[in-house]
């Protein structure tokens, strides 16, 4: 019976090491990344819950293997203790200068991942890689004041509203991927017609793209129509955010120019109040 139990206390050690030794790697390798190529984890705070796991699995697997004094033990787990209180702090402390913004699609295959300068206001958002390394791709064009919103429009098309330091509303969006055979390069064109869904109307034509909601019509010009990848768009006015659109999972537009968009669009308000995006159904192209 003892023999069992000491055999399985060792299996539980060596198993605890292992784990210890991916995280030291993990570590590793992502500081060599990070000196050589500027890689961060998408979320900053990753960096300390991995020292934390790695050095609470080197913890574990000393106790196991080893059948040391109880003194011995005592100081060990002080130095434990003491070694995650530092690092829960360093965590605290970094998120208090750098705010991680970082939301998981609905289908769990992207992430999106920003860090705002609390200091400064700048935001970056950054392209991830395996869910939890990144590459910065491109600054938030205004300073942000902290306040942030993310709204999935798709499993691959990622709203983010925010308010700018003069308190002027805008959006970014988050877009993964070209949905395979290239993707669709321009937003308005492809969206071209009549589209209603609910109380909602949205026309896009040569003049640009009008929205009809509430009784209330605003029609942005292209010069008023920002794009963002292949699968969004936002309208402004007064430069502010006050639209997106972006195509669903499910949109396809076809290359004969007889044959209409199928699929639908999602039109999303741009406040930072709750609001839920509308889903659109093309209805003609007869403008």
């Amino acid at each position: 019976m003892k023999q069992n139990k000491d055999k399985n206390r060792k299996i539980y050690g060596w198993i605890f090491f292992f784990i210890s030794i991916c995280f030291f790697c993990l570590q590793m390798g992502y500081l060599f990344m990070h000196n050589r190529f500027q890689v961060e984890y998408s979320d900053n705070r990753i960096f300390y819950v991995v020292n934390i796991f790695c050095v609470l699995c080197i913890g574990l697997g000393i106790y196991f293997l080893l059948a040391l004094a109880k003194k011995t033990k005592l100081i060990g787990t002080g130095i434990l203790v003491l070694f995650m209180i530092v690092n829960v702090g360093l965590l605290f402390y970094s998120n208090h200068q750098i705010k991680n913004i970082v939301s998981l699609s609905p289908d769990y295959k992207h992430v999106l991942s920003i860090k705002e300068n609390t200091n400064t206001g700048d935001a970056v958002f950054f392209r991830t890689y395996f869910g939890i390394l990144a590459l910065p791709k491109e600054r938030l064009p205004y300073a942000t004041t902290e306040e942030f919103k993310v709204e999935w429009l798709a499993n691959d098309v990622a709203a983010v509203t925010y308010k700018a330091s003069d308190h002027s509303i805008h959006q970014y969006i988050g877009t993964f991927g070209d949905r395979g055979g290239g993707g669709y390069y321009y937003v308005g064109p492809s969206i071209y017609g009549h589209w209603k869904g609910n109380d909602t109307e949205v026309i896009s034509n040569k003049e640009g793209i009008s929205v009809l909601s509430n009784g209330k019509k605003e029609t942005f010009d292209w010069d008023h129509i920002v794009q963002f990848g292949t699968l969004a768009v936002v309208l402004t006015a007064n430069d502010q955010a006050v639209w997106t659109i972006s195509l669903n999972e499910n949109f396809e537009v076809h290359s004969a120019a007889a044959v209409p968009p199928t699929g639908e669009i999602s039109l999303y308000k741009a406040t930072m109040e709750k609001t839920e995006p509308i889903i659109l159904n093309f209805k003609s192209s007869n403008l």
